[in-house]
């Protein structure tokens, strides 16, 4: 049975798109069929994979307004089992024509259900807001895979996050669950990374990943030449944080 996963926080800078990504790479380089769909307006991830954007035909834009089934936007990468369903910023154009559509938090599922493709995984990158987007997302999902950032303001508005997470369990995804936390962008030799990184668990015990991103400069080079980090430096810091997470996510979520 495919397992959806929706890589989420509202917070900006977070590390969402770069999860996804190497996340959604990892998992496919360790045999399993994937998918990533950009879900995103700014589009972070088709271009992240050397995507050109200005010859795509069909986008996630189309899959939310109806226009277009899911299997029609997916494209192969350059990485056996790894395919993705890219998305423009017509994206965000798409969520205000949405507002007043039927089933409006439901088109992401619906689109999902209908897919006659087979997947392992699916990987869903969430714009970074409480948008009708991400929870079309939240609401087509099994898990929520919530990166958090190792700062100071790293908790705030993750209460809301996790209201919108409650109500939606309760009227439209009964079985959404949050599969873990993922502390990024960790600063080893930073008294404050560490201390976030206690209080991080505190909040969600039991639920924080072993898997920890450093900050690492391979990974903020690799989107600007189109490449997942394993495919620009595997021996890198990053590389191998992602490595180990995406063992992770497979074991905890069973694919």
């Amino acid at each position: 049975m495919t397992k959806v996963i929706s890589v989420t926080n509202q917070k900006g800078g977070v590390g969402k798109t770069t999860t996804a990504v190497n996340l959604a790479y990892y998992m496919a380089k360790m045999g399993k069929k994937t998918l990533l769909i950009d879900f995103d307006p700014q589009g972070n991830a088709t271009s992240g994979l050397g995507i050109d954007k200005q010859e795509l035909k069909l986008t996630m834009s189309d899959v939310a307004q109806g226009e277009a089934k899911l299997d029609e936007v997916i494209v192969p990468t350059k990485y056996d089992k790894f395919f993705l369903a890219p998305a423009t910023p017509f994206l965000a154009n798409t969520e205000v024509q949405l507002a007043q559509a039927d089933k409006r938090f439901s088109k992401l599922k619906t689109a999902i259900e209908n897919s006659e493709l087979y997947f392992d995984a699916i990987i869903i990158d969430s714009p970074p807001s409480l948008s009708l987007l991400t929870v079309n997302g939240l609401v087509a999902t099994n898990y929520v895979l919530l990166p958090v950032q190792a700062e100071f303001y790293a908790l705030e508005g993750l209460g809301q996050l996790l209201e919108t997470m409650k109500l939606v369990r309760k009227a439209m995804n009964p079985t959404l669950e949050l599969l873990g936390v993922l502390p990024t962008m960790m600063d080893s030799r930073t008294t404050l990374s560490g201390q976030v990184h206690e209080e991080i668990k505190k909040h969600f015990p039991g639920k924080v990943f072993n898997s920890v991103i450093p900050r690492n400069i391979r990974l903020a080079e690799a989107p600007s030449h189109g490449l997942p980090v394993g495919a620009y430096d595997r021996f890198s810091k990053g590389a191998r944080a992602y490595k180990a997470l995406a063992k992770e996510v497979i074991n905890r979520a069973g694919i």
